[in-house]
């Protein structure tokens, strides 16, 4: 039996040969939401994009889940073949399939069942409410295939072949831009239009998965393997819950954002929909960063997974500091950008009044200022998960969110009303970063990762 490529290449070639489609595939999932956010954000104004920002936590849970099982079951399938348990290895790949699926369906299905009451919980002011409710009636049913699609394309990537996960994201994000554009401007069906736009292009994407599937490079999956196994679950569950808790973390966070939004400026002379439209859309554009970050960071995983199954660690360390390496480049780019040009950011997803873009500015230069250290929690929260320390992972996946932005942002306005919620995001990265670097720190002064155990 020939080596594994991942035990023996050059950890550059590695890393850009899994990042670079892994970051490509991130940026096309993160088009999904930038381009419906451009064509409402042109077409209704402030309350459409006000109403996306509403709905998001319904795709944020859609991606806990594809995290979870993805990146979970990947991790697992990855250990299992570095360790040379091809059989238990297949197992959790069929189930995380299957999950991926299952899951989608039933939140798609409490989406439509409890639409309204969500929306209301989830912050929405009375004259963005019917927008949101017309948009996230029909994402939902895109649910399943979303799930199946995100959360696939990681299972793609653990098998050798991150490309095709980058086509199969692709071929949805380039199919949604265009209906967007059809449905949105050439019909006029406004944000039906989006929403249906989206879910088309989810199922084109989802389908190109379970065509892969069918197709593995180095497993043959059969249907017992989709039948879903507890201790299965239970591994998976326990690989994926990082990265699922920090995209928990992020929904829990922005419900409480946006109720905050809307609380404190009613009091205010931004108002109630302005502060939550330019935060959702400040959100999703700094999701374009984030998606370097995580698509390098899953880049990362089967690198770092199996030399860690195989005991090569010096192959691991090295793999996360090029990591490292890569992710801090881009964050200063990230931070001047963020820095210089907050206007003519926002002025892409349509016009506003001056209030409006006082408001998006500011929160542009306070609430994202320390964006160049943002790249080492995602990062490093799914290098413990890839060796195996999903609870390390969990951890660190929490503290930007759980531990100290959402204590801040309920906090902070108390003593400085709207501006506090600004504050309240800097101060969080700043103090995950610091946790980030005495956990990483600690975790490679190992032994282990210091004595040279591969030619």
């Amino acid at each position: 039996m020939n080596e594994n490529p991942l035990g023996y290449e050059r950890i550059n070639k590695l890393l850009r040969s899994f990042a670079i489609p892994s970051v490509i595939s991130m940026l096309v999932g993160s088009l999904y939401n930038i381009v419906d956010q451009f064509f409402i954000g042109q077409k209704i104004g402030e309350l459409g994009n006000a109403a996306t920002n509403i709905a998001f936590p319904l795709s944020t849970s859609c991606l806990a889940i594809s995290l979870l099982l993805g990146i979970g079951g990947a991790s697992a399938f990855n250990i299992a073949m570095g360790s040379g348990d091809e059989k238990k290895a297949v197992g959790f790949l069929g189930n995380a399939a299957a999950l991926l699926f299952l899951c989608g369906l039933v939140l798609c299905v409490a989406a439509e069942v409890f639409l309204e009451p969500m929306l209301r919980f989830f912050g929405s002011p009375e004259d963005v409410l019917s927008y949101a409710k017309e948009y996230t009636r029909i994402t939902a049913l895109g649910f399943p295939m979303l799930t199946l699609a995100t959360g696939g394309g990681h299972l793609i990537r653990a098998d050798g072949r991150p490309r095709i996960t980058m086509l199969c994201n692709l071929s949805g994000a380039i199919i949604n831009t265009i209906l967007d554009a059809v449905f949105v401007f050439g019909l006029n069906w406004g944000m039906s239009g989006a929403a249906f736009a989206t879910i088309m292009g989810q199922y084109v994407s989802g389908g190109l998965v379970i065509w892969y599937l069918a197709h593995c490079k180095t497993v043959k999956l059969q249907r017992k393997h989709f039948l879903v196994k507890a201790e299965n679950v239970s591994r998976i569950a326990a690989l994926g819950m990082a990265p699922c808790s920090n995209q928990i973390a992020m929904m829990i966070v922005q419900i409480v954002m946006n109720k905050s939004l809307k609380y404190y400026g009613s009091m205010s002379v931004y108002g109630e929909s302005i502060p939550i439209a330019c935060a959702g859309i400040i959100t999703k554009v700094n999701m374009v960063f984030m998606s370097f970050v995580i698509g390098i960071s899953q880049g990362l995983q089967p690198i770092a997974s199996f030399n860690y199954g195989a005991k090569k660690y010096k192959r691991v360390r090295e793999a996360y500091f090029k990591a490292i390496g890569w992710g801090a480049l881009l964050a200063v780019v990230a931070f001047i950008v963020f820095q210089m040009f907050p206007r003519q950011i926002i002025s892409i997803f349509g016009d506003g009044s001056e209030t409006y873009y006082s408001f998006a500015t500011s929160y542009f230069h306070v609430f994202l200022f320390f964006t160049f250290v943002n790249f080492l929690q995602p990062i490093s929260s799914n290098f413990f998960t890839s060796i195996g320390k999903p609870k390390r992972g969990s951890f660190l996946a929490l503290t930007r969110q759980i531990l100290f932005l959402l204590p801040l942002i309920v906090i902070f306005p108390l003593l400085m009303g709207i501006d506090g919620i600004m504050y309240a995001g800097p101060v969080a990265d700043l103090m995950a970063a610091i946790v980030c670097g005495i956990m990483v720190w600690k975790e490679l002064s190992r032994p282990e990762y210091r004595i040279k155990t591969y030619a």
